[in-house]
C-alpha cells in the first residue's frame, strides 16, 4: 500500500498567536523575539514583516533596520504551548502516527486512517479548517507518499494552503526542483553542487550513485534517492505522546442524544480491548469523544480521566451533542496521554535563541 503522509506547518506560529490575541496587529509587520537593544533574536515573523527581508534567527536590531515599523513582541512560551497542544489534539483525531518536529510542525502518517473515507486530501482540509476555527490560526499542509515530498508540498501554497503530490506525479514533479530543497543539502553542499553545474534534481539525476558517493561521501546514496523523489523514512511516533481511539460511522444517523448514549457501551468495549493490546495506562490520560453530525461538521470534547468509565463518556457525549443538536453519523471514543518532554525541550531552545 502506498503511504499517505501529511506534513502540517502552522503559518508564522508565534506571530499568528500574538495577532490572534490582539486583532489590532492584523496587517502590520509583527515579529516575536528578543529586545533589539539586548542582542535579541527574531524567533518568527509574519508575512508583512518578511516583505522587508525580516526572517527567523535574524538579530532583532537588524530586523528593525530593515523594517522601521516592525513590532517586536516578547515571546510567551506558555501561550504557544497551549495552542500547540490544541493543534496536536486535532491531529490525533486523524491518526495516532504523529511525528512532532517542533511546536508548529508535524508529520502525520494517515495511510491506515479511515477518517474522511481514507482521503488524505480531505483530512488535510479538515485539519486546516479546525485549526482556524478551534485555535484561531492557519496552517499549511502537504500531502505526498513520503516525508521528503510532503515537507516540500506544505510550502507550495503557503500561507493557509495545501498541495498534493500523487505517486503518478512524482517523477515529473522532482525534475525542476531546486537541489537546495533536498533534505540535508545545506549551504556548503549546495555551493559545491553549483560549482558542478547541478541546480535541479534533473541535473542531479545525471550522476550515477558511484559518482555521487565520490563527490559527497555517504550522503551520495541519499541524494541518489531523494532527487528521484524516493524517501523511506518512517513517521517516528513520540513514545510519550499516545492516543488510542475507536470510531463508528453508522448506516443510519443517530437521531437523538439518547441513541448516541445507547451506542457508547459497544464503543467503550472496543476501546478497552484496543487499550489492553497496546499496554497504555488508561488511568493517567484524558477521555475524549468525537461526534460528526449529518452535515459533516465534527466536534471533539475531552476531560481529565481516571479510567474508562461510561459515566465520563456519557457526560462528554451530552456536551458534544448539544453543540450541534442534530443527527449524528459518526461517534468516536478515545483516550490520550499528555506529552511533556517535547514542549519542555522546545521551551528551553526558544529561551536560548531569544536571549542571545
Amino acid at each position: 500500500m502506498t503511504a499517505k503522509i501529511i506534513h502540517c506547518d502552522c503559518d508564522c506560529f508565534f506571530a499568528a498567536i500574538e495577532i490572534r490575541d490582539d486583532p489590532a496587529l492584523a496587517g502590520l509587520p509583527v515579529a516575536v523575539g528578543g529586545d533589539e537593544n539586548r542582542r535579541g533574536v527574531i524567533a518568527t515573523c509574519n508575512y508583512e514583516a518578511r516583505k522587508y527581508g525580516v526572517h527567523s534567527a535574524m538579530a532583532s536590531a537588524t530586523a528593525k533596520r530593515l523594517c522601521r515599523d516592525l513590532i517586536i513582541i516578547p515571546g510567551n512560551m506558555e501561550k504557544y504551548r497551549v495552542a500547540a497542544k490544541q493543534i496536536f489534539a486535532i491531529y490525533q483525531d486523524y491518526t495516532e502516527l504523529i511525528e512532532p518536529m517542533s511546536l508548529d510542525e508535524a508529520y502525520l502518517d494517515v495511510t491506515q486512517s479511515t477518517v474522511c473515507k481514507g482521503s488524505a486530501t480531505l483530512m488535510a482540509q479538515e485539519i486546516r479548517k479546525r485549526a482556524h476555527q478551534e485555535v484561531g490560526i492557519t496552517l499549511s499542509a502537504g500531502i505526498a507518499p513520503n516525508k521528503f515530498l510532503a515537507k516540500i508540498a506544505s510550502d507550495w501554497n503557503k500561507p493557509n494552503g495545501q498541495f498534493v503530490i500523487t505517486p503518478q506525479q512524482i517523477a515529473d514533479f522532482v525534475l525542476p526542483l531546486p537541489v537546495k530543497l533536498i533534505h540535508g543539502v545545506g549551504k556548503v553542499t549546495a555551493r559545491r553542487m553549483q560549482l558542478m553545474g547541478i541546480e535541479t534534481c534533473a541535473d542531479l539525476q545525471q550522476y550515477s550513485i558511484t559518482e555521487l558517493l565520490e563527490h559527497f561521501g555517504s550522503f551520495g546514496e541519499r541524494l541518489h534517492q531523494l532527487c528521484r523523489g524516493n524517501d523511506d523514512r518512517q513517521v517516528q511516533v513520540t513514545s510519550e505522546r499516545k492516543s488510542i481511539s475507536v470510531e463508528q460511522t453508522y448506516a443510519e444517523d443517530l437521531q437523538t442524544v439518547e441513541q448516541c448514549l445507547n451506542a457508547l457501551p459497544a464503543l467503550l468495549e472496543q476501546l478497552g480491548s484496543r487499550i489492553a493490546r497496546s499496554g497504555v495506562d488508561a488511568g493517567s490520560g484524558k477521555q475524549f469523544i468525537k461526534i460528526k453530525f449529518n452535515d459533516f461538521v465534527s466536534t471533539t470534547v475531552e476531560h481529565t480521566a481516571t479510567g474508562l468509565d461510561i459515566a465520563g463518556y456519557s457526560e462528554l457525549c451530552r456536551t458534544g451533542y448539544a453543540r450541534g443538536n442534530k443527527p449524528v453519523r459518526l461517534l468516536g471514543l478515545g483516550i490520550r496521554l499528555r506529552s511533556k518532554s517535547l514542549f519542555t525541550q522546545l521551551e528551553l531552545q526558544f529561551e536560548k535563541s531569544t536571549s542571545q
